[in-house]
């Protein structure tokens, strides 16, 4: 396991809490919101009103992020909570993931767009099932950097050798994941220690708080403007000349709109539309306040070419010498989320980016042994939670690129066309 990142970036930082149920997931965002000084007066009052209401001495933080009523009732985080806060080094954004494995879906969504994923374990307890299960998805979506939160230290007596225990088994089960940095931290939510101050009982630990690490932590924002260009259209639109830029005359334009995957757009380069494979120039480019030079990634902008093409929602604007590959066929690797198994005869529908069409899984192969994370045993269908490595094929070429290289373009949801449930997430090899 590695230390403390020395780089200290500036910027936004997403991370998800994730672990068993019972973790302390929710009291621990709530002690980082409370001693970070993220709460508001009234949001203070409240917490301390609603924790009198249940016969509770202490402030009962784990109501900051458990909002739904049935959470409440029954103890238990359901729903992802996202909160806001932010100290002088950087701003956070945080999700709450659910403990519960029926919940994992809720999981896999908080976990698509974060950075750092902070993993939760009881330290009577160790590492979990789930455990495996949130470190295997949270590398799966592409997270990079993790946190061994070593959470109730207090009920062990504030034991070293029990967190070495921990620290040890942790490094085997996250030994063929690929991360590239995992944070050992041993700490107290309830009590506070090596949350945001470092309290007096972990005084063994020489390693830096949570918020520490969280503060100093490289986020992944910026590797996606060294990727090659992926521009998904999402909506064809007519744009008026003066709009589009000074001095220009004559018929409406048409203009493609959508928001930038990775890379950068400018005026005057050279692009391909796939999956057709039309060539064009790009000849402006537009956001919310009207023409610029240039664009980049999650931006979202309005693109003018040299000339018509048919163009609709879910083609790709991409670089010439650098495309996405166009397949009717490609393999994944799903997780599957619906309380009904999968019906291998079924069409589904696939959603990747602004694209979605008919789909149906073509082969199945080995299931993830989720105590080993290797692979297990053939798959003749698949239920929820478990994660497969499968064959899929569309009704018409998409384009596509392996996940580790783009997670627009390598990712999609299955989609259960009677129901319209979301059944399973998938990426892209």
């Amino acid at each position: 396991m590695t230390t403390q990142s020395a780089a200290a970036p500036a910027g936004l930082l997403r991370f998800i809490t994730a672990g068993s149920v019972d973790d302390g997931k929710s009291t621990l965002i709530g002690r980082l919101l409370y001693d970070s000084k993220g709460l508001l007066a009234d949001q203070v009052t409240a917490l301390e009103t609603a924790s009198r209401r249940r016969g509770m001495e202490q402030v009962d933080l784990s109501l900051l992020t458990d909002g739904l009523l049935a959470e409440r009732e029954q103890g238990i985080t359901i729903d992802v909570a996202y909160r806001y806060f932010a100290t002088p080094a950087r701003k956070f954004i945080i999700g709450d993931a659910p403990g519960h494995v029926q919940y994992t879906r809720n999981m896999v969504t908080a976990a698509s767009t974060a950075d750092v994923a902070v993993l939760l374990v009881d330290a009577r307890l160790g590492i979990q099932a789930q455990t495996r299960r949130h470190a295997y998805l949270a590398r799966w979506v592409g997270i990079r950097r993790a946190v061994l939160a070593v959470n109730k230290m207090d009920l062990v007596g504030w034991s070293e050798a029990r967190f070495d225990e921990i620290c040890a088994e942790f490094r085997d089960v996250a030994a063929g994941l690929g991360f590239i940095e995992t944070q050992p931290i041993p700490l107290s939510a309830l009590a506070g220690d090596m949350v945001v101050e470092r309290g007096s009982s972990l005084d063994w630990y020489r390693g830096p708080t949570l918020l520490q690490y969280l503060e100093t932590v490289p986020t992944r924002h910026d590797e996606a403007g060294h990727s090659a260009l992926r521009f998904p259209v999402q909506r064809v639109t007519r744009v008026t000349p003066r709009n589009a830029q000074p001095g220009w005359s004559g018929a409406e334009l048409r203009g493609y709109q959508g928001t930038l995957a990775s890379g950068r757009v400018a005026v005057g380069d050279d692009i391909v539309v796939l999956p057709a494979g039309l060539p064009a120039r790009v000849t402006g480019v537009l956001d919310a306040d009207g023409p610029v030079s240039e664009a980049f990634p999650d931006q979202a902008v309005t693109i003018l070419l040299d000339r018509e093409l048919d163009i609709s929602r879910g083609d790709v604007f991409a670089p010439p010498a650098a495309r996405p590959r166009v397949e009717r066929e490609f393999d994944a690797e799903v997780c599957w989320f619906d309380t009904d198994t999968l019906n291998a005869g079924q069409s589904y529908l696939l959603k990747q980016g602004t694209q979605l069409v008919k789909a149906r899984f073509r082969h199945l192969g080995t299931r993830l042994d989720i105590d080993t994370l290797r692979p297990g045993e053939p798959a003749s269908t698949l239920a929820m939670n478990d994660i497969a490595r499968v064959r899929m094929q569309v009704q018409r070429p998409l384009p596509i690129d392996a996940y580790d290289r783009n997670r627009v373009t390598g990712a999609f949801i299955v989609i259960d066309e009677l129901t319209n449930r979301t059944v399973a997430a998938g990426t892209i090899g």
